[in-house]
């Protein structure tokens, strides 16, 4: 717990002391039975205690008491992570799973619950079908990026299967990652077929950067071929899966790669607490104004 105007502290001298020293000027005045008018006091040292008390609530609100939590996400052991992932048209078959859904759907559940489970790691999302972007940075708000996973569909980046541009475009997305371990899990259920690169020459780039590529089939019809020297070149795994339990054993496998330190820009969690001494101030307050005028001690 610290303050973020932690001189304010300072005002409590100058206050107490006028709170003793600067007395209200009693003007007497003569009436006929003055007794009447006068209200039952409470002791003096309950006054004066309440108001010591609500001036330190009063600056403490001023100062501001701030919890800090600069653990998350900095220098913390994790690895960052881009899913790639197939949206061509063959994605829109079912199959994956027993319920009534397309492959893509299933793929979408799937890759959800790995991402929740990837405490300590940056994410983001790459879609690719004739062409690839880049649907979420890698970050490490993984709510965020779990959510915008939801959102995808398929053909929103053509019918096609650009696997080169798939790669191309995680690379791309890796490009500032300070971690030691920077992955790629490519999924896909279909063949090379389009694009403005070739597989080949996104692993290049791939290897040039130290990246592995974890590759996952899904369906019947893609390439085993292909998808195998992608990861052995890069140093990574091929998998295939042919319905949902498979497709999560994969992403279990997967989730067990050895972490190494990320070193990312600082990053501070702030809340704020001035709200809890403004209240009690308050309430002590109306008990101090009670006490004062209905004469309840």
């Amino acid at each position: 717990m610290n303050f973020e105007y932690t001189s304010l502290f300072f005002l409590l001298f100058p206050i107490i002391y006028c709170l003793y020293k600067c007395r209200e000027v009693i003007v007497k005045r003569s009436f006929v039975h003055l007794e009447l008018f006068v209200l039952k006091r409470p002791r003096f040292w309950v006054q004066d205690l309440l108001k010591v008390l609500i001036a330190i609530l009063l600056v403490t609100a001023l100062a501001s008491p701030i919890l800090i939590d600069k653990s998350n996400p900095l220098n913390r052991m994790g690895i960052d992570i881009v899913l790639s992932i197939d949206a061509s048209g063959s994605m829109r078959a079912s199959g994956l799973s027993e319920q009534r859904e397309t492959r893509f759907e299933t793929v979408q559940r799937v890759v959800r619950q790995f991402i929740s489970k990837r405490l300590n790691d940056n994410v983001g999302v790459v879609l690719f079908g004739d062409y690839a972007f880049i649907a979420s940075p890698v970050t490490y708000e993984k709510e965020i990026v779990s959510q915008m996973v939801s959102y995808l569909q398929t053909g929103m980046a053509g019918d096609n299967t650009a696997i080169g541009e798939g790669i191309e475009q995680a690379i791309r997305a890796l490009s500032f990652s300070k971690a030691k371990t920077k992955v790629i899990i490519l999924l896909s259920d279909g063949e090379h077929n389009s694009g403005r690169i070739s597989p080949k020459d996104a692993v290049v780039l791939a290897q040039e950067r130290g990246i592995k590529i974890y590759t996952v089939a899904v369906g019947d019809d893609f390439n085993p071929a292909l998808l195998k020297e992608i990861a052995s070149k890069t140093g990574g795994k091929s998998y295939a899966a042919k319905n949902e339990e498979e497709l999560s054993e994969v992403y279990n496998d997967i989730n067990k790669m050895e972490s190494s330190q990320i070193k990312s820009q600082q990053f501070l969690k702030k809340e704020y607490f001035y709200q809890y001494a403004l209240l009690l101030a308050f309430f002590s307050l109306v008990y101090y104004m009670s006490t004062r005028f209905r004469g309840i001690a």
